[in-house]
């Protein structure tokens, strides 16, 4: 993304309504004079006396539990330093959308104006019985390990500075992985460090408690090598001043076995790696540039490890693995603290996980084939799935077995099943379909691109690198567009299918659609004619192998978008009749609504047809369909003829798919409560498995259903998914914004590159 594109997107993203990111949801009912009495007077006294009486009982009354402070002084923000309590609030807020996402955390966000250690220690504990844990972020060393100090002295919950903390982690782990692809031992390397500050000594002690000898590690701060002989060093570095003085960092990295770099870009060079002793382990963690690039140090020599802070290289040292699920385990035994057993068993847990297969769906997202431990992959993904399951009981059983949990987990697996469903309240998904799509960007035909959103749209497209935008309507009308909203879509490809240019493609094009319409009434005039329309001309395109994907309908009713893709491009070999699907984002995870756009009132067979189109996509966005066929029926409880047809449908496929997880017909209400569904029909297919897919009986209760849902409940809906085209074919919701049909870029692209491997 250019630097200019950059900073507008960035300032529209966090003023678009409503303003910065994060909310406060109410979680129990509101709406009536008696939930509110409940809420708040006088039903609210109640817990108030059962807390006074017992100060624990403030866990179970209230969210404190599952609420942690992120708390900054602005001193030390990113990489633009001391720039106060006020700028630092957007990177609170989004800290707090990665512990919500991640671990599903609640945050409250505090930006304290106080330099001084007194000040800042003192507030924060007079807040602290607001909250079960707190974060430190972006406070300047050395006043950041005062603070830590004295606050994990005198409060009784989790609290953990995450510069410091965080990176020493994910860093110890991903040393531990690469010392045993090197062949070497921690208590046998020389480590050489750049940087002084509140990480760097957090990386150093955990290093050391891994088996690291402090004698063996050399520091350099802004003013050179960290020795005994210097003077005026505050006690952090003291610990580690050597006697042995080094002149240069150059000195010292002859025949180092680790560098760890969290200074600043530029400071290392190639020969400098090459320098070192065998199998050099090159932690260049300086953000944005590291202290030497990922490629100046892979090239320098074949046997180097490397590590980097950013997303576009191997082996990311990123925060986002560990804080999430290290507060996560500590909240969920009610610990006393974060101590250095749970850290270790959090560096332990995040190595090993790293050694264990890597599920298709994490590869998949990042595409890089099948990922396997190596010098590749010395850490896990931050999309991995299993870091909530791995690291959040790991650090809960270091909480009990070092006494600091006041509430122990006795049901491993139970605690596991739980911490699986809270993945779904993050939106994992909708990142996996983004990575997915950037893996094989596809030329995406934009139909109504004379729209300011879907120029938008194909701008963001680009930014992702996802697509290239096949731009159709009138080039002036369109470049005059991009000018006045200063859009940045050069190498976009603009076709005006009425143009006098496309004259021979129309031709062309016209005669394909003749021969496939001949026999329904169409002349040769007529389908030529027919290639002047943007939805004819744009799925011609995709049919000739000219574009791989077209999206459609931000300006045209479904039926005028769809019958063109139908008539130039068709459905796919075997499949009768095509179907409509939307994806709504819930609290739960990724639901899929079929059918909710084409097929009026469905018999059946249709309905089995549905079912097993659905299946295969949902299937292909690398999730187990959960399917439950709807209806005012519960297994046979009422007659009537689209109860019966679900019935009818269900039992077919039960008998010829086995296979698929499918029952009905059964209430909506039923299916999606687990407990209710149990007490009443346990014989269900569907019981004990937490349903993801719904089938309606017909168009007009799956299209309400969904949009009821969007619109009362305020849930994303990407859609409607085309199922059962030979080709990429995406209609939008008429109105869609920008970021509607960005995202269904991202699923046309997605099903361009299923598509493509298919044929």
């Amino acid at each position: 993304m250019q630097q200019n594109n950059l900073k507008r997107e960035a300032l529209e993203y966090h003023a678009r309504e409503r303003r910065g990111k994060v909310e406060v949801v109410p979680t129990k009912p509101y709406s009536t004079q008696r939930d509110l009495s409940l809420a708040y007077s006088p039903g609210v006294a109640e817990p108030c006396i059962a807390i006074s009486e017992n100060p624990q009982d403030v866990y179970k009354y209230t969210a404190k539990g599952n609420l942690v402070a992120v708390i900054s002084n602005g001193t030390a923000v990113l990489g633009l330093g001391d720039i106060g309590p006020e700028a630092s609030k957007p990177v609170m807020e989004g800290k707090g959308v990665l512990f919500k996402v991640f671990a599903d955390i609640d945050v409250f966000d505090i930006e304290v104006d106080a330099t001084d250690v007194d000040q800042f220690v003192a507030t924060v504990k007079a807040i602290a019985p607001t909250f079960g844990g707190i974060n430190l972020e972006d406070i300047k060393a050395p006043e950041a390990f005062e603070i830590e100090r004295r606050l994990k002295e005198e409060l009784d919950i989790p609290l953990m500075h995450d510069d410091q903390h965080g990176t020493a982690i994910i860093s110890a782990a991903a040393l531990l992985n690469a010392l045993k692809l090197a062949d070497k031992k921690m208590e046998d390397i020389r480590v050489v460090v750049s940087g002084a500050g509140a990480a760097a000594m957090s990386c150093l002690d955990i290093y050391e408690q891994l088996g690291m000898r402090r004698a063996n590690a050399a520091v350099f701060d802004s003013k050179g090598h960290i020795h005994s002989g210097r003077g005026a060093l505050d006690v952090s570095k003291q610990k580690y001043a050597t006697e042995k003085a080094y002149d240069s960092l150059a000195d010292a990295m002859k025949g180092a076995d680790v560098f760890l770099g969290l200074s600043k870009g530029g400071l290392v060079e190639a020969d400098m790696v090459k320098s070192m002793a065998a199998n050099p382990i090159v932690f260049a963690l300086a953000n944005p540039d590291p202290e030497i690039g990922y490629d100046d140090a892979m090239s320098s020599r074949e046997d180097v490890l490397m590590a980097t802070g950013r997303s576009d290289h191997p082996n990311q040292v990123n925060n986002v693995l560990g804080f999430p699920y290290i507060f996560r385990g500590a909240l969920d035994v009610r610990a006393t603290g974060i101590n250095d057993a749970m850290k270790l068993a959090a560096v332990r847990a995040i190595a090993t996980l790293a050694e264990e297969n890597v599920p298709d769906e994490v590869s998949e997202a990042y595409g890089e084939g099948a990922l396997t431990f190596g010098r590749d992959l010395i850490i896990p993904k931050p999309l991995d799935p299993r870091l909530i399951t791995t690291v959040a009981p790991a650090v809960a059983k270091a909480a009990m077995e070092s006494g600091v949990a006041r509430e122990p987990i006795t049901d491993w697996e139970g605690y596991k099943r739980q911490l699986e469903m809270r993945l779904g309240n993050d939106s994992s998904f909708s990142r996996n379909i983004a990575t997915r799509a950037a893996r094989s960007p596809k030329r995406v035909v934009f139909a109504e691109a004379e729209h300011y959103k879907v120029l938008k749209a194909a701008e963001m497209a680009m930014d992702e690198g996802i697509a290239h935008p096949i731009l159709l309507g009138r080039e002036a009308h369109i470049t005059a567009l991009i000018e006045e909203n200063n859009l940045e879509l050069e190498g976009a490809t603009i076709l005006d299918p009425r143009g006098d240019d496309q004259a021979e493609r129309r031709k062309a094009f016209g005669a394909v659609l003749f021969e496939e319409r001949k026999r329904h009434g169409l002349t040769a005039l007529e389908s030529e004619r027919q290639m002047r329309q943007r939805n004819y001309f744009g799925s011609m395109l995709v049919e000739q192998g000219e574009a791989d994907a077209l999206v459609s309908g931000l300006t045209r009713n479904y039926p005028n978008v769809i019958r063109p893709a139908l008539q130039s491009i068709g459905k796919a070999q075997g499949v009768d009749k095509v179907a409509g699907m939307y994806i709504l984002q819930t609290k739960n995870g990724p639901m899929f609504f079929a059918d909710t756009t084409v097929n009026t009132n469905p018999t059946a067979q249709d309905i089995v047809n549905i079912t097993l189109l659905t299946a295969e996509a949902v299937r292909n966005l690398r999730i187990v369909p959960r399917i439950a066929l709807l209806s005012y029926s519960n297994f046979g409880s009422s007659k009537g003829h689209d109860a019966e047809k679900m019935a009818e449908a269900a039992r077919y496929l039960h008998v010829h798919h086995p296979e698929l997880i499918v029952d009905g017909e059964v209430q909506a209400n039923f299916a999606m409560n687990q407990e209710k569904l149990g007490e009443s029909f346990p014989f269900s297919a569907l019981h004990k498995r937490r349903v993801n897919t719904l089938i309606f009986p017909n168009l007009s209760a799956g299209n309400i259903s969904y949009k009821l849902l969007q619109e009362m409940a305020g849930m994303d809906a990407q859609g409607p998914v085309l199922l059962g085209m030979r080709k990429s074919v995406h209609i939008l919701q008429m109105g869609s914004s920008a970021k509607e049909i960005l995202d269904m870029v991202r699923l046309a692209v997605v099903d361009a590159q299923i598509k493509g491997m298919q044929s």
